[in-house]
């Protein structure tokens, strides 16, 4: 197992935004405040806007292995949503349709009138909000190993299933404890902060089929970046909503534009039951090689999806 080194993290100038963007050529960062927030993203390439919404536990770098490719043919927008990285991390705001609409005043204040919009983990989340929220502002909607919170959440198990909790997920009974601990309010911040690459290393290894595909310098970034109280609190809240989510979930008519679900390994059997529910004209893809970090394991067969039911 690849692991983050604890030494590097006091020395985080590298991992800072302004360094991390050196591995981009052609994209900046951008800031701005919107919906009563400071809101950090990249931006980079031309043509039709293209958002992107990262997942936990990263930031905006998780699409540094398909973004160059992406700006070759879209004005690619990769935004840290509220809590995320150098955007604020506000007390409130961390259900989903709060989220979109800081994505949709951003979205106003650029002056674009309908994006396309992507999103992986909570940000597919926070995406297919967005897109529940402001069809009228949503061309064509992408997911990726997440989707809007419902009530089969609350069907999880609390305790794994007889050998199904093996050193990877089983995608027949996935086990995933952190949706419950990040449901608790100030103990994960003092369990983990300072102790960040810990959690993070073991949860690269458990969700992803090669976890060596996450490269050191992602993971000190990622580490750094979550590595403090304020930071943990923020992104556990993105949980800590979920119950607000269901019941907002419940008043959304089903979305009419075009939506591809990609899932990985674990993921695709069940957004292939459950996103028909919700998207009447849907595609699904699955990577079926690759863990949960697909972005890291299938760069190439993430953009064969997209740029295929973009075009």
């Amino acid at each position: 197992m690849t692991q983050a080194n604890p030494n590097t993290l006091a020395s985080q100038d590298q991992y800072a935004d302004e360094a991390l963007i050196q591995h981009l050529p052609g994209f900046t960062n951008q800031y701005a405040t919107v919906n009563g927030v400071r809101l950090h993203y990249v931006e980079g390439g031309s043509g039709t806007p293209l958002i992107c919404l990262p997942g936990w536990p990263q930031t905006w770098y998780s699409y540094q292995p398909i973004a160059a490719a992406l700006a070759q043919k879209y004005r690619v927008l990769i935004i840290d949503i509220r809590g995320m990285g150098s955007s604020e991390k506000p007390q409130s705001g961390y259900d989903k349709k709060t989220m979109a609409a800081d994505i949709l005043a951003l979205v106003q204040q650029l002056g674009l009138t309908k994006v396309q919009i992507m999103g992986h983990d909570i940000g597919g989340m926070v995406a297919m909000s967005f897109a529940f929220n402001y069809p009228q502002f949503t061309e064509k909607l992408i997911v990726l190993d997440g989707s809007h919170p419902s009530e089969g959440m609350l069907q999880m198990s609390l305790i794994p299933a007889v050998g199904t909790f093996t050193e990877k997920m089983d995608a027949n009974r996935p086990y995933a404890w952190w949706m419950g601990f990040n449901q608790v309010k100030g103990l994960p911040e003092q369990l983990l902060a300072g102790r960040f690459q810990y959690l993070l290393d073991w949860l690269f290894h458990y969700v992803m089929i090669d976890d060596s595909k996450m490269t050191p310098l992602e993971r000190n970034h990622y580490a750094a970046a979550y590595n403090d109280a304020e930071s943990i609190r923020a992104s556990n809240a993105w949980y800590q909503t979920f119950s607000q989510d269901i019941q907002d979930a419940q008043t959304y008519s089903p979305l009419e534009m075009p939506v591809l679900g990609i899932g990985s390994y674990i993921s695709y059997q069940y957004m292939k039951m459950g996103l028909p529910h919700v998207a009447r004209n849907l595609e699904m893809v699955g990577i079926l090689d690759s863990g949960h970090y697909l972005f890291e394991e299938q760069p190439e067969q993430v953009l064969d999806a997209v740029f295929s039911f973009l075009n």
